[in-house]
């Protein structure tokens, strides 16, 4: 997840051919100033929610029955290079596409997306929580509007912790010490540990005070001390089988030790809430309990997420492509999101509506997305992850010392970011 890599100068070239060839939406279809033609939509949400997130924009034909909604689920491991390779080569990409948060500023830079300032795909702006209007901005113009909020927090078996005779863990040392008795009581491992996700190891380095870089002094900061006892964090936990981790397919593998009750815990979100709740583990629903992420020795926090919608400069349709963007963050369609998936709004007004202030979920997360720390909203910001990703895997098998992780992380960022310190 948020994963990517620094673009070269050539597809950067291709981006300004792309902003080119979209510009101005002349090629709209309208008839009496009714919406019309076609509208492709790039849903990335994962295969518990795609079903909802089809019907909901299948559902924008109805109040336009002159246009087409072409619905396509994208992968989203695969979704960031797609969209590029065809946003570059200026055919194949789609007119509204659902953009993690990480990637608009990274896009936005290529020239892909079309600002939504003064467009009809911004509506009632101030209704949006700050936090996730934040991730829409781009050198001061908006180039999505939010969909979904979310950040992790630590899902655990409530029969599991009952039986090992165990609080919820608050700390990651209170987890390392409560894991010996896990396994001597259930047979279960404590902890699946995302190895194959940087993202999940921000909590990690902000447990120990440390964050990615300083975005407004320009200073790397990832290979300070916070970042050398994040890498050592992981390391430990594996070490004293206190966690289970795999390089590869960690997110099916931590969702099957879950649900089978192979491991007590897993950081996760909301987007994984339909998925755990298939699982044998927890078929009586009360059983799957929330917590927050446990902390370092430091502080606790759990990255900002989220969804959000963004339009391709290039779309022929750009009307209508404005007024679908606009349709799916409504508080309407986020209100009936929440309903059916328990993922948390980005409009206040929703959170105000009994069924949404009501739903077990946002009663957890909400707060913990009020809390959660801002990731650098800059170009670059997806392409800060790759490099984390290679050395989480070089310090889980021994390759490589925490120290030397760290400082190679913060090798390659001073080489993308040139002018950071």
């Amino acid at each position: 997840m948020r994963r990517g890599m620094a673009t070269t100068a050539l597809v950067a070239g291709l981006a300004m051919a792309a902003t080119a060839c979209g510009g101005g939406g002349g090629g709209d279809q309208q008839s009496g100033g009714e919406l019309s033609g076609t509208v492709t939509f790039w849903d990335t949400s994962n295969d518990a929610e795609k079903a909802t997130y089809k019907k909901l924009a299948e559902s924008f034909e109805k109040e336009h029955p002159k246009v087409d909604v072409k619905y396509v689920s994208v992968a989203f491991g695969e979704a960031n290079a797609k969209f590029k390779n065809a946003a570059g080569a200026g055919a194949g990409a789609p007119d509204v596409m659902r953009t993690e948060v990480a990637w608009v500023a990274d896009f936005a830079n290529l020239g892909y997306l079309a600002p939504l300032d003064d467009t009809p795909a911004l509506d009632n702006t101030g209704d949006y929580l700050p936090q996730a209007l934040g991730s829409t901005r781009f050198k001061d113009k908006t180039y999505a509007v939010p969909q979904v909020t979310d950040t992790l927090g630590l899902f655990y078996n409530k029969r599991l912790l009952k039986q090992a005779g165990v609080e919820v863990p608050k700390t990651v040392a209170e987890l390392t010490a409560a894991a010996k008795q896990i396994k001597e009581k259930t047979g279960a491992t404590a902890l699946y540990l995302r190895g194959d996700d940087p993202y999940w190891f921000l909590p990690y380095l902000y447990g120990e005070g440390g964050d990615l870089v300083d975005a407004r002094d320009k200073v790397v900061t990832i290979d300070d001390d916070a970042g050398v006892k994040a890498f050592k964090a992981i390391k430990d936990l594996v070490d004293a089988k206190a966690a289970v981790t795999d390089a590869t397919d960690g997110q099916e593998n931590q969702l099957k030790a879950l649900k089978d009750g192979s491991v007590a815990m897993a950081v996760s979100g909301p987007w994984d809430l339909e998925g755990v709740r298939a699982g044998k583990e927890f078929k009586d629903r009360k059983n799957l309990g929330i917590a927050p992420v446990p902390g370092g020795s430091a502080s606790q926090g759990s990255p900002q997420g989220g969804w959000n919608l963004s339009v391709y400069a290039g779309s022929k349709n750009l009307q209508a492509s404005y007024a679908f963007a606009k349709y799916m963050s409504s508080a309407k369609i986020q209100q009936q999101t929440t309903e059916q998936l328990s993922l948390l709004p980005t409009r206040k007004s929703v959170y105000e509506v009994p069924s949404v202030k009501n739903n077990e979920m946002v009663a957890f997360f909400k707060p913990a997305v009020d809390k959660a720390v801002q990731r650098p909203w800059i170009a670059e910001g997806n392409a800060l992850f790759e490099p984390i990703k290679v050395q989480m895997n070089k310090v889980l098998t021994g390759a490589s010392t925490p120290e030397q992780a760290a400082k190679a992380v913060g090798d390659s960022y001073r080489k993308l970011l040139k002018d950071y310190k």
